[in-house]
């Protein structure tokens, strides 16, 4: 049984990526998690919403936008079965306006984080990590939460290096 769950929210359809609009079968983030799979034993859990997100790069903005304003909480599909089990959640996730999108927020407000280590893993157009460490901090003040690293999404498909060596730095590999 793995102690190590990989968490992550990401969206596919229009995007934004190394200055122009690109359709995404896969999200950014979800290719990244994907190679962290690929590297080390962990169970994934995708974070997702009832309610979709437009897939239009404009309306998605504009609804990530008035959730961050209205501090919205969306409805998740599902939940983790046996969270107590993990004790290092490697944390993945999209910059949208500064910080995690609001169901990652919903997510980590689901559960009881004390004692454990977050890893926040962000993609993004060149914003960084902003100010989603800080926040998921104030979310989970007893967690471990660590750094974290933000990937370039439009070189996030060659980012395997540098996830590996980001891996190893935490003791995952």
């Amino acid at each position: 049984m793995s102690q190590t769950l990989i968490a992550f929210f990401s969206m596919t359809g229009e995007s934004y990526v190394s200055g122009k609009l690109i359709n995404l079968e896969k999200g950014n983030t979800h290719v990244a998690v994907d190679m962290i799979g690929e590297m080390m034993e962990a169970d994934q859990f995708q974070i997702k919403t009832v309610q979709e997100y437009p897939k239009g790069h404009m309306p998605l903005i504009n609804y990530a936008k008035e959730e961050l304003n209205h501090q919205a909480r969306p409805k998740l599909t599902r939940e983790v079965i046996n969270m107590e089990q993990y004790d290092t959640i490697v944390l993945g996730y999209p910059n949208w306006w500064g910080t995690c999108p609001m169901p990652v927020f919903t997510f980590l407000e689901s559960y009881d984080f004390a004692g454990k280590r977050i890893l926040p893993l962000c993609t993004h157009e060149g914003s960084g990590l902003s100010n989603s460490v800080a926040d998921i901090r104030k979310i989970c003040p007893q967690a471990n939460v660590q750094n974290g690293l933000a990937i370039v999404g439009g070189q996030v498909k060659e980012s395997q290096a540098i996830l590996k060596e980001w891996l190893k730095t935490n003791q995952l590999l």
